[in-house]
Order: structure tokens, then sequence, then C-alpha cells
């Protein structure tokens, strides 16, 4: 597996789905958007069904009629650019701390390749100008709480069309916080006046949870790679058998991503002279903890269950939500698509392997640390025990986390409470099961990062000299932190391998000898 860098200058937007690389090079990387020719034929197309529907006598729900609890009421022509501005204003109503930058780029992404479906009636303008904005690097300000994943991330999206208008918040290219109508009069953008049918369109949709899935996805597989190197490391520095990761002992168990674990815990031991050293008949250690013999079934039930929620997501990609939404032979239908539970089981279905990733990388940096069962290793891995308390703290910290990702793990989606006047009766909850995954993503890069400076550490300590591979990712841990020595402020020698770790850097040193990973 590489580092997971996403290189793509321009992404294109048409009918089709756009990738999850995309979405991360557009949310991360900046990557422009342009919308494809047939994207806008499809958009002139279905905007010309809607503009002959709001015309006609028959009200039609999201054209002509309010909405929700309200959609009984007909709204005369004269009303209807009132209407929709005063949905999304009405709907602009989040609370809380600023949302990341770059989840609030991958939603206007998702929302945006949505119109360009032709499904939802707005005009190519609309598509355009969010296209404009995501290119000038403006972000619209979004919050923390609003959406409850049904009908679709209403708050979140709201914000962002409310930045469209020319109204609201947002942050420009430099990061400075300032009002919507000035940074687009600075990028040469002008803001739209929806038309009917329009607000809605902007506001139901997953975007919101889909983004934060695709990004998750993304994250967590670098993340797992990285816990299997961190295990190699472990293994090693515990005088472990690499034995156990044999193919064939997996293949008696054939889950795909076990095997795939396996393979790199393997690639990593490979050559070690630590585990050659104790590879004798009369070695007293009889069986490996399951924190060191299990790793890869429990890093490959992880891959398995991404897997099955990265199948999720491209779904969910190629989906073109909004309510009501055009039919390809031209039917204004209502329907139910925006309801997040694909979406919010999946990002609760992850948040469990975080936390159970992160548990078992908490348990084998206990063991480094503790001389009864380190195998000759100081107590907490410190230059002068009893002087120095070396690593003794890092492991709280660790504990910590973990018991915090327990708590993360608890499903958001069995949750429900219902809103607007009890029209929207059921709920998702998927953007708060998108929030927690996000919160336990970073606990499980700082536990990963807790174990592998313990193991790099423990392997300083040991005689013989470690694996090719193993040995590589301790010398990039020691270009930012020092080996053993007197006990020094540990804090920061933490964060920058977390940095490490984020960055897919020690997936990078292992490569470089190893080759490619899985």
């Amino acid at each position: 597996m590489a580092s997971g860098v996403v290189e793509l200058d321009v992404v294109q937007v048409g009918m089709g789905p756009v990738s999850r690389d995309e979405v991360v090079a557009v949310a991360r990387h900046d990557a422009r958007v342009a919308l494809a020719p047939d994207a806008l034929a499809a958009l002139a197309a279905t905007r010309a069904r809607i503009e002959a529907l709001a015309v006609a006598d028959r009200p039609v729900y999201g054209v002509s009629t309010g909405f929700g609890a309200l959609a009984t009421r007909h709204i005369p022509l004269e009303r209807r650019a009132d209407l929709q501005r005063s949905l999304i204003r009405s709907h602009a109503a989040g609370t809380g701390p600023e949302v990341e930058r770059e989840v609030v780029r991958a939603m206007m992404l998702l929302r945006l390749s949505t119109l360009a479906t032709g499904r939802t009636g707005v005009r190519p303008v609309v598509a355009e100008t969010y296209a404009a904005v995501l290119n000038a690097g403006i972000t619209p300000i979004v919050h923390e709480y609003g959406s409850l994943g049904c009908s679709g991330d209403l708050a979140p999206l709201a914000h962002c069309a409310l930045a469209m208008m020319g109204e609201g918040y947002v942050r420009d290219a430099s990061g400075e916080h300032r009002p919507s109508a000035a940074a687009l009069r600075d990028a040469g953008i002008v803001p739209v006046t929806f038309a009917e049918k329009e607000g809605l369109a902007l506001i139901n949709g997953t975007d919101g949870m889909l983004g934060q899935l695709v990004l998750a996805a993304h994250d967590l597989a670098r993340l797992l790679t990285t816990a299997d190197i961190a295990a190699a490391m472990s293994v090693e520095a515990l005088l472990g058998t690499p034995r156990v990761f044999a193919p064939d002992l997996q293949a008696l168990r054939p889950q795909p991503g076990q095997a795939a674990g396996a393979r790199v815990i393997a690639a990593m031991l490979d050559g070690s002279e630590v585990t050659a050293s104790h590879a004798v008949d009369d070695c007293p250690i009889v069986q490996d903890a399951y924190s060191l013999r299990c790793a890869p079934q429990v890093s490959g039930a992880a891959r398995d269950t991404l897997a099955h929620c990265s199948w999720v997501a491209d779904n969910e990609l190629a989906a073109a939500i909004d309510n009501p939404v055009v039919t390809l032979d031209g039917r204004v239908e209502s329907n139910g698509n925006f309801h997040g539970a694909p979406v919010a089981y999946a990002l609760d279905f992850l948040a469990i392997p975080v936390a159970d990733v992160a548990s078992m990388s908490e348990r084998r940096s206990d063991r480094l640390l503790d001389v009864r069962r380190s195998h000759g290793l100081p107590p907490f891995l410190a230059g002068d025990p009893g002087v120095d308390s070396g690593h003794m703290i890092l492991q709280y910290a660790q504990a910590g986390i973990v018991a915090e990702l327990k708590r993360l793990a608890v499903p958001a989606s069995v949750d429900s409470i219902p809103s607007s006047a009890m029209q929207e009766d059921h709920v998702s909850m998927g953007w708060h099961a998108a929030r927690k995954l996000r919160r336990g993503l970073d606990g499980l890069a700082r536990v990963l990062a807790g174990e592998a400076l313990s193991a790099a550490r423990a392997l300083d300590l040991r005689e013989q000299r470690p694996a090719p591979a193993t040995a590589a990712v301790r010398d990039r841990i020691r270009q930012v932190v020092e080996g053993i020595g007197a006990d020094r402020f540990l804090a920061p020698e933490l964060e920058a391998v977390v940095e490490l770790v984020r960055a897919g850097a020690l997936i990078e040193a292992a490569q470089a000898v190893t080759g490619p990973l899985e």
C-alpha cells in the first residue's frame, strides 16, 4: 500500500460518480474541479422540465409548494425566490465549533457531483458557482451541530448554499474569516439568486457524512498498514516468533484481510537477527501473547470491515440524492433516498475496529514496558530505572485514548430523535457517526505512534540487529526523536511520531526496504 498521497490536478465532474481518490484530492490537496460537457447538457435539459412545471396549475412539491411539514401550501410565482432564500437562511442553523476545511470541501464536491447528474433540476449556473467557489479556495463556515442525517445533512449543506447567495461567512484561500459577499466579490464570483427547486436540491443530500466516510476510509487504510508495522516491531522487540505469520497457517482461515496483515508483518520481520537468535529448540518462550500472535487476525478483520464500508461509499458516490428528484423520463417524484442509514451504519461499523486495533496496540506497548513480560528489557524502557520513568506515562496516555475509543464505538445510528413536527420521525444520525469516527481515527493514530515510539526504543536495547525493514522504520523515527537516555520532555516526541504516522512516513520507510506492502 502506498503512503496515500493523491496527486490529481483537475477533477472532472460529470454525470457519473467521482471516485474516492478524487474526493481526497479536492478536499485535501486543492485539486481544481471542472464540469464536464455532459453534465452541463443534462443540467440544462432537466431545468427546462422544472421551469415547465413551475408555471403549471398543479402544485408540485419543492417546485411550487412549501417544504417538509409545510408542503401543503401552494406558493405563488412571485414569492418563489423568497421561498428559496428563506429555506436556505432558516436551515443554516448550525452551532458549535467550525467543521474542518477538508470536510466542507468534500461535502461541496459531492453536492456538485449530484447536481451534475441532471436529476436535481437546478440551473447550470448553480453548479458552475459551486465549482468556482471550490476553485477559489473559499470555504463556507459550517458548524459541528445541526444535522440529524435526514433529510440529508440539512444545516451543513445550507451553510454552503448560504455562501453561494453571498450571505453568511466563509474562510478565503488564505484562511481569513470573512463575509461571504466580500470573499466572492474579490474572487470575481457573482452570488446566485436561487429559483424554484434549487434550495431543496442544495440541502437534501448525504454529502457531509459521505465525505467524512471517504476521508476516514482513506486514513484508516494507511493506519492499518501502520498498525501491522508497529506490531512487527513489537513482535521483534519482545522476542516473538514470526512463524505464526506463515502463509500456509494463514490459508487455513481464508480471511483476505488477515492474510494481508500477516504478509505485512512477515515482510517487516524478514532477515531479523533478533528473531533468529531465539529460534532454538530450548527457547523458554512457548507461545506469544495474543496481542502479538493474533495481530493480523485483528488488523485483518479491520481491513475486511473497511472493504465493506468502502463498497458502501462507492455505491453512495454513484447516487443522485435529492427530494423531489427528476427521473430519467421527466417525472418529479418524492422519495426517501436522502435517509442516511447506509452511510451511518458504515461509519458506526468502522468505529469498532478503530477501537479494537488501538486496544491491541496499547496491550503490546504495555508488554514492552513490563519487566516481567518483556524478556530482558529494562523497566518502562528507562535509561536509568528508578531515576528515570522512561515511557511509563506514555502508556497511560494510550490507555486513556483507548478508553475513549471504546465509548466512541457505541453506534450513533441506533438513536433517533424525531423532528419537523413528526414529519421526519426517524433520522439516521449519520453526521454524528461521522464526527465521532474522525475523533476515533485521531486517537488510533496517537496510540499507534506511542507503540512505534516504544518499540523503536526497545529495538535499540536489543543486542542483535533488527530486520532491515523494522530498522528502517526505527531510523525514520530517530530522525525526529533521539534514542534512549535520561528522561526528556516526552510530549513533543510523541507528537512528532504522530505526525509521521499521519503522513504515512513509517510506511514509506518500510517500503523503501520491502517494496509495496500488501
